[in-house]
């Protein structure tokens, strides 16, 4: 028959027990500052979980291409500004009060046309080319269209053409597609009131990485 332990063998017991309990404390410790590094690293590499569709997504840019002010500027035409995220003008800017009144507002990218004195024409280039997302965009004021391009740019027309170019000048609005070149060709028309044409015009669109979508007509009225 076994006799009761005594109580000094009954010690060692209690100490191990306290160890215990200092060993999950420092157990737990551990897994709260391994949670809170990997919750940090979570955060930082949050952009790697695609599936769960936690990154941001990608902007796309809202364009307002306008010409041919002749020094008009309205409430009208900056409604249209405040709503684009970058203003185009493809030139005859007339009183450079509408280009710092557009550039308060919002971005602008803008080139000289042939009624622009030269104050005009140290600020903006005759020709515009640059790369908009993943557009490479070619804006001038005399361009022509396709099939009569401006003679003095169909050499380059031929060897580098953009995927979008923009000309003014003719008053006329127009969009058309150039199978020859592979671009698209857009006018605006006119927004000012001075010219022959009778509806003022305005043109906006999106351009979504190498897309340029949602094309609308804006006509802001007669002259």
């Amino acid at each position: 028959m076994l006799s009761k332990i005594p109580n000094r063998f009954s010690k060692p017991v209690r100490i191990q027990n306290r160890f215990a309990k200092a060993n999950r404390f420092l157990y737990i410790k551990k897994l709260r500052i391994l949670a809170t590094q990997n919750l940090s690293s979570f955060k930082k590499n949050l952009c790697t979980f695609a599936p769960l569709n936690l990154c941001p997504l990608k902007k796309m840019t809202k364009i307002l291409l306008l010409s041919d002010t002749h020094s008009h500027i309205d409430d009208t035409i900056l409604k249209y500004v405040a709503l684009a995220d970058e203003v185009w003008h493809a030139g005859d800017i007339g009183d450079l009060h509408v280009t710092d009144t557009i550039k308060k507002l919002k971005p602008l990218r803008c080139v000289y046309g042939n009624i622009d004195g030269g104050e005009a024409r140290l600020e903006f280039p005759l020709h515009n080319r640059f790369l908009c997302e993943n557009v490479s965009v070619w804006i001038t004021h005399i361009g022509g269209y396709p099939g009569k391009y401006n003679p003095a740019i169909r050499e380059e027309m031929a060897t580098n053409p953009p995927k979008l170019f923009i000309c003014g000048h003719s008053h006329i609005l127009k969009v058309m597609f150039d199978k020859k070149h592979n671009l698209l060709h857009m006018n605006p028309g006119a927004c000012g009131k001075s010219g022959f044409h009778q509806m003022r015009t305005m043109l906006r669109f999106v351009i979504d990485d190498d897309k340029i979508k949602d094309l609308e007509i804006v006509e802001i009225g007669k002259k």
